[in-house]
């Protein structure tokens, strides 16, 4: 072993021989002077309480339910929402300008003009991709936003970001926040319920619907690809009736009195509201996931009948079904990041489109035939788009696109935004956002508007500090899409 050189000094000693020294007495006070001290953390006094009953919001809402529908893998914003006539010019060509690519090895710099027409449509004349007729046919309900940004260029990281507003996992999702600042219109159903492909699961799975620090109750429930969507709703047959009636009133007894023994453990609160919810369930959960009672027209309309969006089709009813029914909140996913278009773009991105545009539209037609639209705000929109290069440059079945979170494009209708809007503007390539930017922090903030809430009063104390879904960042509500 080396001996020690006389001029070494270890953390541990350095902490040791300053710890009641004058000068570090000296310095406490001198950082206390200029306020660079943190804030002593105060205990909590009072047991703080949690539940699922409605709240009071900081304003008068817009919105008291979201329909998300999130296109994991980044949908090509150029092929279908945002058309550049720079990209018909340079098609071909080298494009003029540096671009950062996520994969390098397989990029070039060969400019590709969307290969699909964009049409005008509604009265407010929105340009759209032909890939999207059935969108085309809403244009006037939606606020279709050209200049998202995360800047974060890999799914993951961008997924968190749109999700929990940061770009690491372990934080509160979107839906979790709004149940915990809003309580829930039912107390039959989950409050916020997810939908996911019957393929599997989406990129990152639960961390899409985590609760991440805050009570377990306000996670995201997963309903079932396939029948049944919920399990163990019927209860067996020696226990219907008077039986579990007893058996539930018991074990309510018992859960109650060990959740006095055991007083502020949110864990266990939410264990216990889970199992009240479950026999609640029994009943509600049943009716409200079976669409067996829709007319043959609705099914029609949301494209059941068809192979190609029977799929999509039936889990955008059964999302209509539960905001009718007081969820707050509802997510559909695709499976893994199936709009991840690096190659095949020319066969690929036609097939996703097929799938998802006539139920998309279906349900905004629908909430607003039933009068729900006006305060259910429905989301379409992946975590990113796709540049406006090529990618895998080896021959028409193989081209595609890279990722692009610089600028890219979502949709929202309903719930208090405007109709017939397009928001922002990328730069003349669709690269980069360039004009009313909307980062995630943005985005969050205006949804939390929406649903009557101020992002930066929606907080919760963890370890001494007030944390919110924007987490202090600048942060701005985009009065443009509002109505």
């Amino acid at each position: 072993m080396q001996p020690r050189p006389s001029c070494f000094c270890s953390r541990r000693h350095f902490v040791l021989s300053g710890a009641y020294g004058l000068g570090a007495t000296a310095a406490a006070w001198l950082f206390k002077q200029d306020g660079l001290l943190a804030e002593p953390v105060r205990p909590e006094l009072e047991e703080r309480h949690f539940d699922l009953l409605p709240k009071d919001t900081h304003h008068a809402p817009r919105a008291t339910a979201m329909i998300s529908m999130f296109m994991v893998g980044g949908p090509s914003h150029v092929d279908l929402f945002d058309p550049k006539p720079k990209l018909v010019e340079y098609n071909g060509q080298p494009y003029p300008g540096e671009v950062k690519y996520d994969n390098p090895a397989q990029a070039s710099s060969k400019v590709m003009a969307a290969p699909w027409k964009f049409e005008r449509r509604g009265e407010c004349g929105m340009e759209l991709s032909e890939l999207l007729p059935h969108l085309g046919g809403i244009a006037d309900e939606i606020s279709l936003i050209r200049s998202m940004r995360t800047g974060v260029n890999n799914h993951g990281q961008s997924m968190y970001a749109l999700h929990s507003g940061r770009i690491v996992g372990g934080n509160p999702s979107l839906g979790s926040w709004l149940t915990f600042g809003l309580g829930s219109e039912t107390q039959d159903l989950p409050t916020y319920m997810v939908m996911t492909h019957p393929d599997g699961p989406p990129l990152l799975a639960g961390d899409n619907w985590s609760n991440g620090w805050l009570p377990s109750m306000y996670q995201g429930t997963l309903a079932r690809p396939r029948e049944p969507r919920l399990l163990n709703l019927e209860p067996p047959v020696y226990l219907r009736g008077v039986a579990q009636l007893r058996q539930l009133t018991l074990l309510a007894d018992l859960n109650e009195e060990h959740r006095r023994e055991h007083p502020g453990e949110s864990d266990l609160e939410a264990r216990i509201a889970s199992y009240a919810l479950a026999a609640r369930m029994q009943t509600a959960a049943k009716e409200a996931l079976d669409i067996r009672g829709e007319s043959q027209a609705t099914l029609a309309m949301y494209g059941i009948d068809q192979p190609e969006t029977r799929d999509y089709g039936t889990r955008c009813l059964l999302a209509r079904r539960l905001v009718e029914r007081g969820v707050r909140f509802v997510q559909i996913y695709n499976n893994g990041q199936s709009w991840d278009h690096h190659s095949g773009i020319l066969n690929a991105l036609p097939q996703r489109c097929r799938e998802i545009d006539q139920p998309s539209a279906a349900l905004v037609k629908d909430l607003k035939s039933r009068g729900l639209l006006d305060t259910t705000l429905v989301h379409w929109g992946g975590e990113m788009g796709r540049l406006p290069v090529i990618q895998n440059d080896f021959g028409r079945d193989q081209v595609g696109r890279d990722h692009n979170t610089y600028g890219f494009s979502m949709w929202l209708a309903g719930g208090g935004v405007r109709g017939g809007y397009v928001h922002g503007a990328t730069d003349d390539f669709g690269y980069q956002a360039a004009t009313d930017v909307v980062t995630q922090h943005d985005y969050h903030a205006t949804v939390l508007h929406l649903f009557g809430l101020d992002h930066t009063r929606l907080t919760f104390r963890r370890g001494g500090q007030q944390m919110s879904l924007t987490g202090g960042q600048p942060a701005q509500v985009v009065r443009n899409l509002l109505a």
